[in-house]
């Protein structure tokens, strides 16, 4: 019988051997075989094979594994990948056994340790630089088949070559919505590269709609169903350890628009005809808006009629309406890919605008009091022309008369506090708008309310905290309540509690002593722990107080100095002289740090005012003179630490006088003034000298020089034999500097010099004891009257000349000799 079935099947009757051959048997099924003997008795009980018999060819080893390949070889590893044998001996291959042989020598070495059915391996632990040869054999129940074909022989080392790209698309695509588009590709590298796929430089990830499939040749990005998010900049990157390539494209998945963006504004309505005017759509699907489809309805019919399919302006007529029908606009957006869905408006009625407005709704009545009440409504259709104007009026519930609320103008707010109300009358409330056309109607009066005013108690203070303490005070601050019970906050109460203690003491007795949102509490005990609480106090009376979240430690709070300076610290600061010098920081610190002004290091000067108060100081020189410049410092010093700043003032001022004056070159109709800078220049640089002189006889001075920038002059025409002073004053933007004179007169002449040699001098007669001679005038007399000529003689042979003596004229006779 089949295993799968309980019936059995005869197959012989006449069978006297121990065997029997069963024919008619299916290939691949299996059977269960029962036998019983049979006497001429009878047959005797069934003896059945224990388990089922399957029924095949006969089994053998496998063939040889085929097509034995090298995928990957490195320095100290080979990958290999084979084929099954094209037959398998009868019996599912049960392991493959890989061998390996060191070319040089004899044997293979079995390489796989466990059972192994993978057709990829990979030899690990070769050692680089020798070279193998590999094979591959098959195993069923029955044993080892053949070894495949050997590989060739294969040299461990490490293959390397640069990644290559090959895309399959563009630079560009587009895609519609819906549509599923893939980038492929194909690429290469040794070691084998990394792939990554990028959109807008954000790591692509996989999900449902988007699939990444990498082998070791090709890549591909797939995206299913696209959607506009999809558009971007995808980039793929093949990166190894020798370099990388990328390769990019600009996918764009395009749409039909999205509706225009409403609400559809009425910019005019007329009897016959209305503009209006809507915005682009937010996403234009991807490609231009082309043009944009207006159709208009009657709201009482289902029937859409065109207007314009022509227009690219966000502003339509809609022309050819019936007044006072009510007419609704659709407009649709259109690109190549399509037309959006609808922007449907609200409906507007066909008639001319200029009206008086329409009456409000029944107004609110918010924020009574005793004798107010704020009047809220909305603002009514304004009838075409714009609302100028609100009216209010009010009126007893008892009386038949509207008075108006106020005479002023009401608008633009939609809400108006009604003064001047009678506490505890019931009162009715109206609005109407006005237009330049005119008054329209009046709102439904509203609910009747009574002037009177609702106060409750207020909620507790906001956030109060310690902001600062002292060894015996803490300042503490907080927010107002968040309601006030509809009345004004009086004030608030402060209470403190030692920590230990029950009760709790009041830091103020009355509300109105701490009308703002911070108070200082004093008479602390240094050292002690205290907790805080902070009431809110209106007519109603207290609320629940609100305390501070940590209790504060009463002590001394330590800040460093810190000083932030005004513009007028910087680091250099100039003042022209006589005007005021101001220099002033805000001073931070606790303590209040102790305040030193010093210039150069010494005390400043008594004319200067210093001012010194809680945040920060003063220094104020009023009409500074020169001396007032120099190095001003600021130091601020207390516990904590101790912080300096300096600033030099710069008085501007006229330039002192020059240096050293000096005349020099004296002639008869000149002289050659020189002089030093002053050695103050005033703060700006010295832009001229002048040059003045006077006739010692003369009470005036005379400027003979005021734009040279020299300090040197030559001081031309003087009148000979005329005795001068001279001074010279320096200016600079400032003015003139005080003079400087020559301490004596100098006489306008020429310079004497000795006169030149007589010439030709001869004598004339000659005697025993005398010698007469005569001479000329010398070329030169020196600048002036020659008074004489001095007569001298030596005897020949000597050394030294013997003066004779001086005569006027040019003749002598040398005499005594």
């Amino acid at each position: 019988r089949e295993s799968d079935r309980r019936a059995w099947t005869p197959v012989t009757y006449t069978v006297t051997r121990q065997n029997a051959t069963i024919q008619g048997l299916i290939q691949g099924k299996a059977y269960f075989f029962r036998i019983a003997a049979e006497n001429i008795i009878g047959m005797g009980p069934f003896t059945e094979t224990t388990e089922e018999i399957l029924i095949r060819d006969p089994i053998t080893v496998p063939d040889r594994p085929e097509d034995l390949e090298v995928k990957a070889v490195t320095k100290n590893s080979v990958t290999l990948t084979w084929n099954p044998p094209k037959y398998n001996g009868g019996s599912d291959i049960t392991m493959y056994v890989l061998e390996s042989r060191l070319i040089g020598k004899d044997k293979f070495h079995k390489v796989t340790k466990e059972k192994m059915l993978d057709r990829k391996f990979t030899v690990e632990g070769l050692k680089e630089g020798d070279t193998y040869e590999f094979r591959v054999s098959a195993c069923n129940i029955v044993g080892q088949g053949k070894p495949s074909f050997c590989t060739k022989p294969i040299t461990c080392k490490d293959e390397i070559a640069p990644p290559t790209l090959d895309l399959d698309f563009r630079d560009k695509l587009i895609v519609r919505v819906g549509e599923a588009f893939s980038l492929t590709g194909r690429y290469s590298g040794k070691p084998a590269p990394k792939v990554t796929w990028l959109k807008d430089d954000i790591v692509v990830k996989e999900d449902d709609r988007i699939k990444i499939q990498t082998t070791p040749t090709t890549l591909c990005l797939g995206i299913l169903k696209s959607v506009r998010d999809d558009t971007g900049k995808y980039c793929v990157t093949v990166e190894n350890s020798t370099g990388s390539r990328k390769g990019f494209c600009q996918v764009n998945v395009v749409d039909r628009p999205s509706p225009p963006v409403g609400p559809v504004v009425f910019d005019e309505v007329f009897k016959d005809h209305m503009v209006v005017s809507w915005k682009p759509p937010l996403d234009d699907g991807g490609s231009e808006i082309t043009n944009y489809i207006i159709e208009k309805k009657d709201t009482h019919k289902d029937l859409w009629m065109p207007v314009t399919s022509a227009t690219v302006k966000t502003t339509c007529k809609i022309p050819k309406l019936l007044e006072g029908v009510e007419y609704q606009i659709r407009i649709y957006a259109e690109n190549l890919y399509g037309i959006s869905d609808p922007l449907i408006s609200d409906e507007m009625k066909a008639k001319d605008r200029f009206r008086v407005p329409d009456a409000p709704e029944q107004p609110v009545i918010k924020d009574v009091t005793k004798d107010s009440a704020v009047v809220v409504w909305n603002k009514p259709y304004d009838g075409g022309k714009p609302i100028t104007n609100y009216i209010v009026e009010k009126k007893e519930t008892m009386a038949t008369r509207w008075v108006k609320a106020t005479k002023d103008p009401i608008f633009p707010g939609t809400k108006f506090k009604v003064p001047d109300l009678l506490e505890g009358c019931q009162y009715e409330f109206r609005v109407s708008a006005e237009n330049e056309i005119g008054v329209g109607d009046p709102s439904p009066p509203s609910k009747p309310i009574f002037a009177r005013d609702p106060i409750a108690k207020p909620s507790p203070p906001v956030n109060p905290e310690a902001v600062d303490k002292t060894k015996n005070s803490v300042d503490l601050s907080w927010q107002p309540p968040r309601h006030d019970g509809n009345g004004k906050i009086i004030g608030y109460l402060i209470e403190y509690q030692k920590v230990g203690d029950e009760g709790w003491k009041q830091a103020n007795l009355t509300a109105d002593s701490c009308p703002e949102t911070n108070y200082k509490v004093t008479g602390l005990t240094e050292g002690l722990t205290y907790k805080f609480r902070v009431k809110a106090v209106n007519a109603a009376g207290e609320s629940d107080p609100a305390h501070v979240p940590d209790p504060v430690e009463v002590k001394d709070r330590l800040e460093p100095p810190e000083l932030i300076l005004d513009a007028n610290m910087a680091r250099e600061q100039h003042v022209r002289a006589g005007d005021t010098l101001r220099l002033s920081a805000v001073i931070k610190g606790v303590p209040f740090p102790k305040v030193t002004w010093k210039k150069e290091d010494h005390e400043v000067s008594p004319k200067a005012d210093i001012e010194v108060t809680g945040v920060g100081s003063k220094l104020e020189i009023r009409n500074t003179v020169h001396e007032d410049g120099g190095m001003y410092s600021l130091t601020v010093e207390n516990p904590a630490g101790s912080k300096t700043v300096s600033v030099k003032v710069v008085v501007l001022d006229k330039p002192g006088p020059p240096r050293n004056l000096n005349i020099s070159d004296v002639r008869s109709d000149s002289c050659y003034l020189t002089w030093m800078e002053p050695e103050d220049d005033g703060g700006s640089v010295i832009t001229n000298y002048v040059v003045e002189r006077k006739d010692v006889a003369s009470a005036q001075w005379v400027a003979i020089s005021s734009s040279s920038k020299k300090r040197s002059h030559m001081a031309k025409y003087l009148m000979e034999g005329t005795q001068y002073l001279f001074r010279v004053a320096a200016e600079n933007q400032y003015g003139r500097g005080p003079y400087v004179e020559t301490l004596k007169p100098i006489k306008a002449i020429d310079p004497l010099h000795p006169p030149g040699p007589p010439k030709n001098l001869h004598h004339v007669d000659v005697d025993k004891t005398e010698v007469s001679l005569v001479w000329n005038r010398p070329d030169r007399d020196g600048g002036a009257e020659i008074t004489g000529y001095l007569v001298e003689y030596q005897e020949d042979g000597a050394d030294e000349w013997t003066k004779f003596q001086t005569v006027p004229m040019l003749d002598c006779v040398v005499t005594g000799l």
